[in-house]
């Protein structure tokens, strides 16, 4: 015959006792067996309301998923040849993206000749780090995609 450490419906620990009284004083109660650690000597079964005991573990599970925050890469786009008005507006829209948790991609796209000054894409870019630095990072570095766009991607710090 064997033997678990039993736990009572309100916690309390019973002893070790037969699993025949086990199952009958979970009858008793009109609570089912419950098998919590199955690896322990002796194996530890408690007794409780197992219906209940499954919509806890999925509402904490569901609060657990509320609480956390899927981080997302954002898109901005950028031109070598970019005023300031329109730089400072993408500026701001980055900070907002890294502040509420998420990754900002930069993709400055070189259009028609500009290809050949590479130089000033970059001098735009870096830039643009500098003026985030205080709350962001470049993840990686500034890198050619293709033979017309310039990629970064910035994360907080």
């Amino acid at each position: 015959m064997s033997s678990v450490r039993l736990i009572g419906a309100e916690g309390d620990q019973v002893g070790i006792v037969d699993t025949i009284k086990a199952r009958k004083l979970a009858v008793e109660s009109g609570l089912d067996l419950v098998e919590v650690a199955p690896n322990a000597k002796p194996p530890v079964a408690r007794i409780l309301d197992y219906g209940k005991f499954q919509y806890e573990i999925a509402k904490r599970e569901k609060a657990s998923r509320k609480k956390g925050h899927q981080t997302q890469v954002k898109r901005i786009r950028l031109s070598p040849k970019i005023d300031d008005h329109d730089f400072n507006f993408k500026l701001k829209a980055i900070r907002q993206f890294i502040e509420n948790g998420d990754k900002a991609k930069v993709t400055l796209i070189f259009k028609g000749r500009m290809v050949t000054h590479k130089e000033l894409g970059r001098e735009v870019m870096e830039k643009m780090v500098e003026a985030v630095s205080d709350v962001a990072k470049v993840e990686g570095s500034i890198q050619m995609e293709g033979p017309r766009n310039m990629v970064m991607t910035l994360q907080k710090k």
